[in-house]
This record gives structure tokens, C-alpha cells and sequence, in this order.
């Protein structure tokens, strides 16, 4: 069933760099900042993991974790995640699980051609496993900005 915004989110195992696996629950008593993307190593995902590289000291000041997650296989997320640097670690969801629990494989058109494929979407999970805020079909450019407002506001409220 797809998350919706105030209620728990299903666990989930998955397979992470670093040859882990990990569950969604791993990650309660901090916020999480899960961002789906369509492929490694290319502009826009490049681009949106480097943002969230360079404001990952602002996520772990408000106690915030960040996980990268696509369909692409663990050497893809290996390397990307070495080439770029990525201070948090990347999903490598080849079954789609936790694509399809997000919603976010979409019918996508590019050159006249439809295919699916991960619409770029970011969820922000509280620490008791909480969906709290979600961003859908994403532009790249000052998005990881409002993420970080969010959790902002977040943290501030009582």
C-alpha cells in the first residue's frame, strides 16, 4: 500500500552500497530523507546527489539521515556513489520494492518513446517511521533546499 502523509511506513529489506542489507525500520530515531532518482551517473541525478553531498552536514545537524535510492544494480550504486564522493549510502532496488512501495515507477515519455522508468520523488520519514512529507515528479534545482526547510520545520514543532 502507498504511504500516505501522517501515517507509519511498511518495512521493507533492501540492499544498500557497501553490500548491506537494511530495513526501513533501521532507520527510526532519526529523520530520513529517502530520494528516488532514474539512473546513476547521469546530469539531473548527478546533480541532485551532489546537492544533497553538499548539504549533508545541514541533514546530520538536524539529526537526519539521507539514502539515495534507484533501480539501477550495486555496482552502479557503487561507483556513483565513489565517483560523486556521497557521504550517505545508495539503494540498489533491482526488484523495485521499495520503487513500488513509494509509487514512483511512472509511464515516462522521452523522444516520442514511453517507457517506465522512477519518477524523481523525495519522502521525508520522521523517527518514529512517520511519513511526513513527500515530493513528487521533482525539479532538481533548489530541491534539496526545501527539504532541508522542511525538516526544519519539523524539528521545531513541540
Amino acid at each position: 500500500m502507498t504511504p500516505t502523509l501522517g501515517q507509519p511506513i511498511d518495512d521493507l529489506e533492501f540492499s544498500l552500497t557497501g553490500n548491506r542489507r537494511a530495513h526501513l525500520s533501521d532507520y527510526r530515531g532519526h529523520h530520513l530523507v529517502l530520494y528516488f532518482y532514474p539512473k546513476a551517473s547521469t546530469p539531473g541525478c548527478t546533480q541532485e546527489g551532489q546537492d544533497f553531498r553538499d548539504a549533508f552536514a545541514d541533514f546530520t545537524g538536524l539529526d537526519t539521515l539521507i539514502l539515495g535510492a534507484s533501480r539501477d544494480g550495486l555496482k552502479a550504486q557503487e561507483n556513483f556513489k565513489a565517483k560523486q564522493d556521497f557521504p550517505f549510502d545508495l539503494v540498489a532496488d533491482t526488484d523495485e520494492a521499495l520503487c513500488r512501495l513509494f509509487d514512483v515507477i511512472k509511464l515516462k515519455k522521452l523522444y516520442g518513446r514511453e517507457s517506465l522508468g522512477v519518477e524523481r520523488s523525495t519522502f521525508l520519514i520522521d523517527g518514529d517511521g512517520i511519513l511526513r512529507r513527500e515530493w513528487r515528479n521533482v525539479k532538481v534545482k533548489g530541491h534539496v533546499q526545501a527539504v532541508l526547510e522542511a525538516i526544519r520545520e519539523l524539528a521545531a514543532r513541540p
